[in-house]
């Protein structure tokens, strides 16, 4: 939000981001992928002026497209709640709208973080699941999650297999944001391979064939779980029973 040093900043990054992503890309080893962005406020700094600070970040992120553009690649707006202006799905798509740079910057869909957007979590106006939600009734998830990915699907460019139990951390400073959960947490709300369709299939449920690649997002973990092969084990059979229900071969 801040138009001057800060703003030159952020753009420094972006562009030192898309020249390290064009060199592994010319090397070989990264034939697709994207340049993760956030709007480097948080939602109570953002609401000091709502309006003002969504047209300055989108201002910012029209900048970084150009950035972006030079270099052939495109940038991922990460739907987290803890992010102002990205903060709420409603809030998120407008923001995209303002940028209006669809084929350079889109939407990177973490299932673990975009599950708190139909909570709600800093954006109470914009929640999709009622106060006191039954956990046990899948269908009105369900529901909430085709408004969501309704919205946001046609701006999705990069996507984060994931699990959240529906808590959110925060520490210090730092905004609300998801909690990630391992693959097999007994507690977590997602059905994963049934959810990731509402992302990869359209409303009519085929496969849109958009998302070159997928990957697991499980930040938050200890380096020693992180160091366990079943962790490992329990993620990729998660990412093959997503592949499973909605890949395609060429």
């Amino acid at each position: 939000m801040d138009e001057g040093p800060g703003r030159a900043k952020f753009l420094e990054q972006v562009r030192k981001g898309c020249r390290i992503a064009q060199r592994l890309r010319a090397l070989g080893v990264r034939p697709d992928g994207v340049v993760r962005i956030d709007s480097a406020c948080g939602p109570g700094d953002w609401a000091a002026d709502p309006d003002g600070n969504q047209a300055k970040i989108a201002a910012t992120f029209r900048e970084a497209a150009r950035i972006a553009e030079d270099h052939d690649e495109q940038l991922a707006a990460e739907g987290e709640i803890c992010w102002g202006g990205m903060h709420s799905w409603r809030k998120m798509v407008d923001l995209l709208e303002r940028v209006d740079e669809p084929e350079t910057v889109g939407f990177q869909a973490d299932m673990a973080h975009t599950l708190l957007y139909t909570l709600g979590e800093n954006a109470p106006e914009d929640r999709l699941l009622p106060a006191g939600y039954d956990w046990k009734d899948p269908a009105v998830l369900d529901d909430a999650l085709r408004t969501l990915t309704a919205a946001l699907r046609p701006w999705t460019i990069d996507f984060h297999v994931a699990q959240n139990d529906a808590t959110v951390f925060g520490s210090g400073s730092h905004d609300h944001t998801g909690r990630h959960c391992l693959a097999t947490d007994p507690n977590g709300k997602l059905d994963i391979p049934h959810h990731a369709g509402f992302w990869l299939r359209d409303e009519r449920g085929q496969l849109t064939e958009k998302l070159r690649h997928i990957c697991w997002d499980g930040c938050m973990f200890p380096n020693a779980v992180m160091m366990k092969p079943q962790t490992w084990n329990d993620i990729l059979s998660k990412m093959v029973a997503v592949r499973d229900a909605h890949g395609w071969n060429e």
